[in-house]
Parts: structure tokens; sequence; C-alpha cells
């Protein structure tokens, strides 16, 4: 695993395409944060990749970000971890807003095997699609 430090969150590397995505406590996370999230992580992986939000602090997102959060191309799925209801609301609330843009985003309670769930939903998905793409 490898870490690295963004302004607003830290990004831990998971073999070569998963990230796990850890916001700072009382962020609100901007559209400037999520294209500097993006361009980091375009940096990093060149193929297909999935995104591990670990939500063990509490932040929101602004409206605009909202709104373009998960809109890399190669990023295939978001598994999302919540430790409380508060947490879970943000993630209704991107994907009730962008339910044309058909995101990939499954949620965990986070439980003591939440994070495992979640790393493995993000394997099988990554396999699934990579297995997908090697057949078309």
């Amino acid at each position: 695993m490898k870490e690295y430090r963004l302004s607003f969150c830290t990004i831990n590397i998971f073999a070569d395409n998963i990230a796990e995505v850890i916001i700072d406590e009382n962020i609100e996370v901007s559209i400037e944060m999520v294209e500097e999230h993006d361009k980091f992580l375009c940096s990093i992986f060149k193929g297909n990749f999935g995104v591990l939000v670990n939500k063990i602090n509490t932040y929101s997102y602004t409206f605009e970000a909202q709104l373009v959060i998960g809109s890399i191309n190669l990023m295939t799925a978001i598994a999302s971890v919540n430790y409380s209801p508060h947490g879970t609301q943000p993630t209704q609330n991107i994907l009730n807003k962008r339910t044309h843009d058909r995101l990939n985003i499954k949620t965990f309670k986070g439980t003591e095997l939440a994070w495992h769930q979640a790393y493995d939903w993000l394997t099988l998905e990554l396999s699934n699609r990579f297995h997908t793409a090697k057949v078309v």
C-alpha cells in the first residue's frame, strides 16, 4: 500500500486498480477538490480502477461537486463505507442527482467487515469489467 496526501484527503493505493479515499473531518468538498482528486487518480491509474470511499469522518459536498464526482471514465466502481446514517445520505443524494449517469456505486454499512466487503466487491466489479472488455 502507498499513501498519498492531497489538500483535503488521504489516498491509499491498493493493488494496481483500487484506491481508498479518506476525506478530512469537517470538509466541504468543492468542485476544485474533485478536480484535484480526479487529476491525481488519472496520474496513478492507466486502466480501469475502483475507489473505496472510507467515510470515517464527517464532511459534505457542494452542489457542483455532487454533479461531477465519479465522472472519470476509467473509474468503473465506487464503494462507500458508511459508519453512520449521516454518511449514507450524501451518497444517496449524489445517486439521486445523477441517475442518468448510471454510476456504479454501492454503499456498505460500517461494521467490522464492511471495509473488506467493499474491497471484495470492488475487486469483483473490476474483474467483471476486465473480462467483459476482453470478450467484446
